[in-house]
């Protein structure tokens, strides 16, 4: 079973939600998040990990809104 992390999410629609994701064999969570719309991936606000002093050591910034 693959590992999980809860990541926060900063700026854009989702700002101050949560999302969970899994790990990849080094221990890292995925460069990006797709937060679905409404509309889908069409509506889709898209966030871009960085890594953070505290835990759990990432954030996922928001960059742009998929179009």
């Amino acid at each position: 079973m693959a590992s999980t992390v809860q990541i926060p999410l900063v700026g854009g629609t989702a700002d101050g939600e949560t999302v969970t994701v899994e790990l990849d064999s080094n221990g890292r969570p995925p460069l990006t998040h797709h937060h679905l719309g409404r509309e889908g991936l069409a509506g889709a606000q898209i966030y871009e990990l960085e890594s953070t002093a505290g835990a759990p050591g990432w954030r996922y910034c928001w960059r742009a809104a998929a179009s």
